[in-house]
C-alpha cells in the first residue's frame, strides 16, 4: 500500500484527485490544474509537503559536524538563517539535496520524501567524537509550502510577522494560536514562497487557517509545471547518486570558500581545470506529446542525452522538459529531437528558467 499524507482525508474532502507517485498518494489536482497554476502565479497556492523528511541535529558540535560534510556554508549561519546544500560521495556525486534551517538549540534538515532514514544513516557514519546527536523528527512535523506573490502578505496578516527575504531565513510565529516557523523559500516554483512548519498534531489546524485566510490548494500537476518552468531539479527524479554536482545548476548549493567536505576536490577540480560532459538544461518540444522520464534526446543520428522531467507547461501552453544533454549540444537554441516510441519529436534547447 502506498503511503498517505497525514491530511489525506482533508484533501479528498476538498475534491482532490490523487495518484501514487514514488510510493505516496498525492493530490494531483483539486479541479482545474490551470486554475491552480494561475493561483500560484497571481495569488497564493498551498501545497502539502507532509511527505518530506525532517531530521533534527543537536549538540554543541552540530554546526561544525554538518559544515564538514555538506557542500554549502553551515558553520557561519546564525539562528534564523539557512541554506540549501548537498551531501556528496567522494567522487562528487549527489547523495541527497537538502535544506538546512538553523535554530537556537538545533539544526533542522529537510530532506526529500523517502530519504530520511538513508540520510540519517549516512550522516551517522561520519559521527565519531563530535558532540552531536541525530534524530528523525519527520512524523512529528507538518510542512506546507505557500507559493505566489500574495504569500508573504497573507502570512503577514495571519501571523503578524514575515521571515526576512533572504532564502531559507526563518522566524518563529503564532498562527491561529499554533506555534509555527515561517521559512522563506528559494524560488522552487519561480516566485515568492514561504514554508510553514508546525507540529504534526497541529497540521490540520494550520492547513485550515491558511485556506480560510485566502490560500487555495494546488496539486502536483500545477506544481510540476511551476517547478519545471523554473528549472528546479527534483532529487530522485532529475538528480540522483549518478549525477555529479557540477552537472546541475549549483550556485545555491555550494560554497567555494568553506573548506573541505566529501567530494569537494572533484567539484573544485571541474571548476578550475576541466568541464563536465553533460549538463542539465531545458527543452521546448514541438507538438503536444509529453515525453516520459528517460526518453532519449538525439542529434546527428545518435543519442546525446535523456529527459528527466517533462510536463505540458501551463504557462507556455506546450510540452517542456528538463534533460541531461551532452555539453556540445547544450547551447541555448540548439536543435535536437526527443525519441517518443517509434517517433522523434523536434525540440530546441532552452536556458533555465524557461521564459514565459
Amino acid at each position: 500500500m502506498p503511503n498517505r499524507l497525514p491530511l489525506h482525508d482533508r484533501h479528498l474532502a476538498a475534491g482532490a484527485e490523487v495518484d501514487t507517485v514514488c510510493d505516496w498518494e498525492l493530490p494531483v489536482a483539486y479541479g482545474s490544474p490551470a486554475d491552480e497554476y494561475a493561483t500560484a502565479r497571481r495569488k497564493a497556492g498551498l501545497v502539502d509537503r507532509g511527505h518530506y523528511g525532517v531530521l533534527e541535529v543537536t549538540g554543541r558540535d552540530r554546526a561544525t559536524f554538518l559544515h564538514a560534510l555538506l557542500s554549502n556554508e553551515v558553520k557561519a549561519l546564525a539562528p534564523g538563517q539557512g541554506c540549501a546544500a548537498t551531501l556528496l560521495d567522494i567522487h562528487g556525486k549527489v547523495q541527497v539535496v537538502l535544506f538546512v534551517w538553523v535554530l537556537d538549540d538545533r539544526i533542522l534538515l529537510v530532506v526529500p520524501p523517502g530519504t530520511a532514514r538513508k540520510v540519517l544513516e549516512a550522516l551517522d557514519h561520519y559521527l565519531f567524537s563530535e558532540k552531536a546527536s541525530l534524530r528523525d523528527a519527520s512524523e512529528e512535523t507538518a510542512l506546507f509550502l505557500l507559493a505566489g506573490p500574495e504569500a508573504p502578505a497573507l502570512l503577514g496578516r495571519l501571523a503578524s510577522v514575515q521571515p526576512p527575504e533572504r532564502p531559507w531565513s526563518h522566524v518563529a510565529a503564532t498562527l491561529d494560536g499554533v506555534a509555527v516557523r515561517l521559512v522563506t523559500g528559494d524560488g522552487e516554483t519561480g516566485g515568492a514562497e514561504i514554508w510553514t512548519v508546525a507540529a504534526a498534531a497541529d497540521g490540520a489546524r494550520v492547513w485550515e487557517a491558511l485556506l480560510k485566510a485566502g490560500a487555495r490548494p494546488i496539486g502536483l500537476t500545477a506544481v510540476e509545471s511551476l517547478r519545471i518552468e523554473a528549472g528546479t531539479p527534483l532529487f530522485g527524479h532529475d538528480v540522483d547518486d549518478s549525477v555529479l554536482l557540477p552537472e546541475i545548476p549549483l550556485q545555491r548549493l555550494v560554497s567555494y570558500t568553506k573548506g573541505c567536505y566529501p567530494g569537494q576536490e572533484v567539484v573544485v577540480r571541474i571548476r578550475d581545470r576541466g568541464h563536465v560532459n553533460r549538463v542539465l538544461t531545458g527543452l521546448v518540444l514541438d507538438g503536444d506529446v509529453v515525453p516520459s522520464h528517460g526518453a532519449e534526446v538525439v542529434a546527428d543520428s545518435g543519442a546525446v542525452g535523456r529527459v528527466t522531467s517533462a510536463t505540458r507547461s501551463l504557462g507556455l501552453g506546450r510540452p517542456i522538459a528538463l534533460a541531461f544533454v551532452r555539453r556540445q549540444h547544450a547551447g541555448s537554441g540548439t536543435a535536437v529531437s526527443v525519441r517518443i516510441g517509434e517517433r522523434t519529436i523536434a525540440a530546441r534547447v532552452s536556458d533555465l528558467p524557461f521564459t514565459r
